[in-house]
């Protein structure tokens, strides 16, 4: 999907009750059914999942937020960007949209926020597909630490464009995946002045310190969990995925071969196929 075709979907709300003015949230919402939320991670936004959201859609209620700070929700100097923070504005924009429970499908940074809320709320949770996200203390990687750097805010947005699609490259093991449209739509809020501030900040404010604290509180943790893992992500490594299947106690792995760190580019049709049997799977909220 083009991200003109993408962008021409996304609705916008304003968001009050997080900071002391309202937050803009860009988001997808198509479909019928349970609700099943999408949360990309770091650099993205929700143009990674573009290529799965239609499958999806078929038999779910399929929203997909843009985290403030990134893609095209609010991206001003005017809120914390931590995962902490991510997690109170996700609770917040599901009250918003009067949903009391969701199943959460995750990525990178978004499978820490969903794991901060399934055990804050985990009435909330339904159920997690987290695939190769953050968790413990493997984050963050190098490059997104020097990515925070305050010198990276005045870059050029050539630059940027080369920083990220080279990130993009390296985090697929499929490299006919680097497609033009993918390439062109997700690094492109990221090469606007105010989105490359944005994404700069937004590197500056990870910190293993919001997952190391639920390390204790894993195994308390009784969402059914699917561990959608590209096995030769060297970013956050299927390691990861292993500790978490001990770790938690209704948690089984799903090993994607040939695949790196972004899933849903790498091969959506098996990451659309291998979510919908895992939710399936699940009874239907009553």
């Amino acid at each position: 999907m083009k991200i003109q075709d993408f962008r021409n979907r996304q609705q916008t709300i304003s968001l009050d009750g997080v900071i002391d003015e309202p937050l803009q949230i860009a988001y997808t919402d198509i479909g019928e059914g349970e609700p099943l939320l999408l949360l990309h991670g770091i650099p993205t936004w929700s143009f990674l999942f573009h290529e799965v959201i239609d499958e999806l859609a078929k038999h779910y209620r399929v929203i997909a937020p843009d985290m403030v700070g990134y893609g095209y929700s609010d991206r001003r100097d005017r809120f914390d960007r931590s995962i902490e923070f991510q997690a109170d504005v996700t609770e917040r924009f599901l009250e918003h949209l009067g949903i009391e429970r969701a199943h959460f499908v995750a990525h990178d940074i978004g499978g820490g926020v969903a794991l901060i809320l399934a055990d804050r709320h985990p009435e909330l949770v339904q159920s997690m597909v987290l695939s190769n996200s953050v968790a413990y203390d493997s984050w963050p990687v190098d490059e997104m630490l020097a990515l925070g750097h305050p010198r990276n805010a005045k870059l050029q947005p050539e630059e940027m464009r080369e920083k990220l699609v080279e990130s993009f490259e390296f985090g697929l093991s499929r490299k006919e995946r680097l497609t033009d449209d993918f390439k062109e739509g997700i690094v492109t809020p990221y090469c606007e002045p105010d989105g490359i501030v944005s994404l700069v900040r937004n590197a500056a404010s990870l910190n293993t310190n919001h997952t190391t604290p639920l390390t204790d509180r894993l195994p308390k943790m009784n969402q059914p969990t699917l561990l959608l893992w590209g096995e030769d992500d060297k970013w956050q490594p299927i390691s990861t995925a292993e500790q978490l299947v001990k770790d938690m106690p209704h948690a089984e792995m799903h090993p994607m071969k040939n695949c790196s760190h972004w899933t849903p580019q790498d091969n959506p049709e098996e990451f659309a196929s291998a979510t919908l049997e895992f939710l399936q799977r699940i009874p239907v909220a009553v």
